[in-house]
């Protein structure tokens, strides 16, 4: 069929078709139309960009009605993801240009406010992600007795486990007798078993088997092990390309990784997963169309059904854990007639995954060789990543690494300096070394004799002890830390003799009784010689000075 007049559509819908650019109809659109308008049910598996939105929107809505003051929707669209509903919104809205429906969208990441004050002045068509819909369907702000029209977008994803308790509580809120679409590009037959209670006597329409993908996308697989996928992203882009690429990954922390890592490396590169608020979803998707952003890095919330024009190649930097989702992925290039193509890394814990893949499509991937990509460079560098990462971690090697930039820097430092230049409070030599002891004592000389250290007044800080008459100062006083200075003449070991040349008599015991005299009632006399260095000395001067 060559044109969209033959399918039954009104003169009003084929505005619309019109505006919206279509010229001839793809085949799910050439099968299903027709059965939507007879209102029947209906089950449709075509290949990702086949136009299924405008397959089941544009029947729909043409034979829809319009709701009566603050009732609806009349027509109910659920589908799993926010960028999917937005896109959905878009295409509703440019036919209801025609057909005057009233338009609104309801997901998850923005404000209840502005979607239930929107619902309170009535909606023909709701357009709504699960989540969203039970919080509003829980406040009581949207009611679904009046939907006629019931269609699940990507519905095997919408009836798997994960979406499959909030569907049911959608499901059983409206009305029994009602029209219910389900269009996904993978539709296992054993999905007319599992949503019997959902159908009518549906009609099948088949496009595309369970693992088909876009006759217009090649794929390719690299392997390569998990450390070195980063070196090897970056090999790719610059390789193959760095515009209008989307990389998948399979966790939103590792598309943020990534993401960040591309920044690094100076490519333009955004981030898209469940984590980020719709606004920043909606901006990197708007940046990606406009040519602003060259990389968008998104984990499967980005694989089903986003219409992004123009996608050159797709990475799989992490394989799928469903092989269902690898078909969506790679959907996302060749879209709407158009070449593109798809590279998988795929490393050794991922080799179940990849057998996986190729049964579900029914073929072997070849591999792609990167001539840019050297495996041994990006080994060494990776290992240097991890020691660098490591360090960070442990305590230890952080203090070393630390202690040894400070000697570094020092030697540095003492580098630029040059000799006799002071650096950290010491002073450079041309050698580095420390001053030796000559220059010590030379350096000691030129500031004056160095005081004397054994004084007992000095030492212990306390006052001496009174003389008896002696003059200030002279040394003496039982409390001395050193005690009294011996009456002698007689030198000590190593040094001179004292004037007179006689030799001194008594011990130097300290804290010894015996011979102990008094002298001028000052404080006691030790007998015997004190051999301490120095002491013998300091007494004959102490007694030269003495008052007669």
């Amino acid at each position: 069929m060559e044109n969209f007049n033959e399918l039954g559509l009104s003169e009003k819908t084929l505005g619309a078709v019109a505006r919206l650019g279509y010229e001839a109809p793809t085949p799910v659109q050439e099968q299903a139309i027709p059965l939507v308008l007879e209102g029947r049910d209906l089950i449709a598996a075509a290949k990702t960009g086949t136009g299924k939105t405008a397959a089941f929107s544009l029947p729909a809505m043409d034979r829809l009605g319009h709701a009566k003051g603050k009732q609806g929707p009349l027509m109910l669209v659920v589908t799993p993801t926010r960028e999917l509903a937005q896109q959905i919104g878009e295409v509703c809205t440019a036919i209801a240009v025609s057909t005057h429906h009233r338009i609104l969208t309801v997901v998850g990441g923005l404000s209840y406010e502005p979607q239930i004050k929107r619902l309170r002045h009535g909606v023909d068509v709701l357009i709504a992600t699960p989540g969203r819909l039970i919080d509003l369907m829980e406040q009581q702000a949207v009611h679904l007795n009046d939907v006629g029209v019931l269609v699940l977008d990507e519905a095997d994803r919408m009836l798997d486990m994960g979406f499959w308790p909030s569907m049911k509580k959608i499901v059983a809120a409206t009305p029994a007798e009602r029209q219910t679409l389900l269009f996904s590009a993978t539709i296992d037959r054993s999905i007319q078993n599992s949503v019997g209670k959902l159908l009518r006597d549906p009609a099948l329409v088949e496009i595309a088997h369970k693992g088909d993908t876009a006759d217009t996308v090649d794929q390719y697989i690299v392997r390569v092990p998990q450390t070195l996928k980063p070196d090897l992203l970056r090999a790719v882009l610059k390789e193959r390309g760095s515009k209008r690429v989307i990389v998948f990954a399979r966790t939103r922390s590792r598309a943020d990784s990534t993401c960040r890592r591309l920044k690094r490396a100076g490519f333009a590169a955004e981030a898209i997963h469940s984590d980020r608020s719709q606004n920043q979803r909606r901006r990197a998707l708007d940046n990606f169309a406009s040519g602003a952003t060259d990389v968008i890095v998104a984990t499967d919330v980005l694989a089903r059904g986003i219409d992004v024009e123009e996608v050159d190649y797709v990475v799989n930097y992490d394989l799928p854990t469903q092989p269902e989702d690898y078909v969506h992925r790679i959907g996302r290039t060749g879209r709407a007639g158009a070449s593109g193509y798809a590279i998988s890394f795929v490393s050794p814990e991922t080799e179940d995954a990849l057998r996986d893949i190729e049964k579900l499509i029914k073929r072997e991937i070849p591999e792609m060789e990167i001539t840019s990509f050297d495996a041994d460079e990006a080994a060494s560098e990776a290992a240097a990543r991890a020691t660098r990462a490591n360090a960070r971690k442990d305590p230890e090697l952080a203090q070393a690494a630390r202690e040894l930039a400070r000697k570094e820097r020092k030697k540095a430092q003492a580098k630029e300096a040059g000799p006799g230049e002071n650096v950290a409070g010491g002073t450079a030599t041309g050698s580095g070394r420390a001053p030796s002891g000559g220059a010590k004592k030379r350096q000691a000389g030129a500031r004056g004799p160095l005081p004397n250290r054994q004084r007992p007044a000095q030492q212990s800080g306390r006052k001496p002890a009174a003389t008896g008459g002696r003059k200030p100062g002279a040394p003496g006083g039982a409390k001395g830390k050193a005690g009294t200075a011996a009456k002698t003449g007689a030198p000590a070991r190593g040094q001179a003799k004292a004037s007179g040349g006689a030799k001194p008599q008594g011990t130097g015991a300290r804290g010894s009784k015996q011979g102990t005299t008094h002298v001028n009632g000052g404080a006691p006399k030790r007998s015997g010689a004190d051999l301490r260095p120095g002491r013998a000395h300091r007494a004959a001067v102490a007694k030269q000075r003495r008052p007669r």
